[in-house]
């Protein structure tokens, strides 16, 4: 029971007191420990598919410091339930609002009660809080709540929680002002894709590992979600150099480096990282093969960007406006809660953009070569026929 009185005057005697009860435990699936696989150390003696009590360790109370009017016959139902008034001659005055945090009992604060527990600590905060932010927090408490009953796991509600308490609100105003513009570059560099491939005549330059274009006898499009895959016909001569560049040469060399990277990887962290289970480092050396396979897949441009000394041949509108989608990705990349690989997944890009760069510095426009369109600076434009 949380207490707020006048100093020096017992709680259960101030006729001007304000309280609150809040749970202090909680019945819930103890966390399972990570353990070596291999040797099988510190694996737990105890069932993990039972519930126990868990003690919260953190507690936070807030007080609104501002003095606020409200008209008697019109209350706010979200503050009502947490105001109490005493009446002074003919006036009805508010007692001071107290608040008790739920969005900041997190699941990591707490901690499992068994019989070898003799120490329970709690920190307690306590602080001012404005009476927007007041209200503004117990719609997300309610929120919270609400996705709770339609059977979202603590877990789940967890995560959500995270969003706002470990975020500064200001902070994810601007995320959300950012991701907007996400939306916006994403739809331009769509456009731009279209716009590119509409006009182009051939695949001389062009990785198929990043561009995703295969062998045909006709050009036509397939949609694998939002993602344009075009199809060519037969390949001429400098298409073939292309491929060869492309996948004799690049991928073979990469996958050299790679294929021992990713197997290597997989059997230190069996040997020396501890896991929840064996599904659980499947699913890791799994999801990191995935990051490095994909890092794989973007280095075969560069390769054939220096066997070519050109850039010309690339989509640079379109490239630009997924480069700034990049980098709004690492914004996120510091905001939300991730795990490392993916937040390095996040700057991989970031290096292969700068090498682009770099390249299209390092190899100016030739106007005698091929631009992304398939036809050359210095080649007369054909005229319309039309009659006198």
């Amino acid at each position: 029971m949380v207490f707020l009185h006048q100093a020096g005057v017992s709680p259960w005697q101030d006729p001007h007191q304000v309280h609150l009860v809040t749970q202090l435990t909680t019945y819930t699936l103890p966390k399972p420990p990570e353990i070596s696989l291999i040797t099988r150390q510190d694996e737990p003696d105890s069932e993990l598919d039972r519930p126990v009590s868990h003690w919260r360790s953190r507690l936070t109370v807030n007080v609104v410091s501002e003095n606020f009017l409200f008209d008697r016959e019109a209350l706010p139902g979200d503050v009502h339930r947490y105001m109490r008034v005493y009446q002074s001659g003919k006036k009805m005055i508010y007692l001071p609002l107290l608040f008790v945090d739920e969005l900041s009992n997190r699941v990591k604060d707490l901690m499992e009660i068994n019989s070898s527990t003799t120490e329970l600590p709690l920190s307690i905060s306590y602080d001012s809080i404005a009476l927007g932010k007041l209200r503004f927090w117990i719609h997300m408490q309610d929120a919270v709540y609400s996705l709770q009953q339609f059977g979202f796991t603590e877990k789940d509600a967890d995560e959500i929680k995270g969003i706002f308490v470990d975020t500064n609100l200001y902070f994810l105003a601007l995320t959300f002002f950012v991701a907007a513009f996400h939306l916006l570059f994403d739809f331009l560099a769509f456009k731009n894709d279209i716009s590119f491939w509409k006009h182009k005549k051939s695949m001389v330059g062009m990785s198929s590992k990043v561009w995703k274009v295969k062998k045909a006898f006709k050009i036509h499009v397939i949609w694998r979600g939002l993602t344009p895959t075009f199809l060519f016909g037969k390949m001429d001569e400098s298409e073939k150099r292309t491929e060869e560049y492309d996948t004799l040469q690049a991928m073979k060399y990469l996958s050299y480096l790679l294929y021992p990277l990713c197997i290597g990887g997989a059997v230190y962290a069996l040997v020396f990282v501890k896991y929840k289970s064996w599904y659980s480092w499947i699913i890791n050396s799994l999801v990191n093969g995935v990051y490095a396979f994909g890092f794989l897949f973007m280095l075969p441009q560069l390769f054939v960007n220096y066997k070519l000394k050109s850039v010309a041949h690339l989509p640079w509108k379109a490239f630009m406006y997924k480069a700034f989608n990049t980098f709004i990705d690492d914004v996120f990349a510091f905001i939300i809660t991730m795990p490392t690989s993916h937040r390095l997944a996040c700057f991989r890009d970031d290096v292969v953009f700068l090498v682009y760069l770099y390249q299209r510095w390092l190899y100016p426009v030739d106007k005698t070569r091929v631009n992304e369109y398939g036809v050359s600076y210095d080649e007369k434009p054909k005229g319309k026929s039309h009659k006198d």
